[in-house]
């Protein structure tokens, strides 16, 4: 099992999640950070089903690799996941549709989120 924390950039739709040492960070911005459990295989995830609704997992859409995105799971039906973002206005299965289990790549175990410099 690996474990990686990602750090968040924020939107007007949606948060970008960014693997550690992507980018170098501004010393006033202070991101929030997740603590994920990379999963080693969709093949598994279809036989996973149920067990993931409600729970927060990292997306990566094939159009986009390397963005990952935050959403909770809403249902699972065929081996596909109904994801949704807790922003009304997120970009997700509301736009998308349901999504294959090979584009969930991680569950969120934790989040750390840090206070805001003023």
């Amino acid at each position: 099992m690996e474990l990686q924390c990602l750090w968040c950039e924020t939107t007007a739709r949606e948060q970008i999640w960014h693997s550690q040492g992507r980018r170098r960070l501004n010393a006033s911005h202070l991101p929030d950070w997740l603590l994920v459990r990379w999963l080693d295989s969709a093949p598994g995830l279809a036989a996973v089903g149920n067990s993931l609704v409600s729970k927060v997992v990292v997306i990566e859409r094939e159009e986009r690799p390397g963005i990952f995105l935050v959403k909770r799971v809403q249902k699972f039906h065929a081996g596909n996941y109904w994801v949704q973002g807790d922003n009304e206005e997120s970009t997700d299965s509301r736009t998308w549709g349901w999504i294959p289990a090979n584009e969930v790549v991680g569950v969120v175990l934790f989040r750390y989120k840090r206070s805001r410099v003023r």
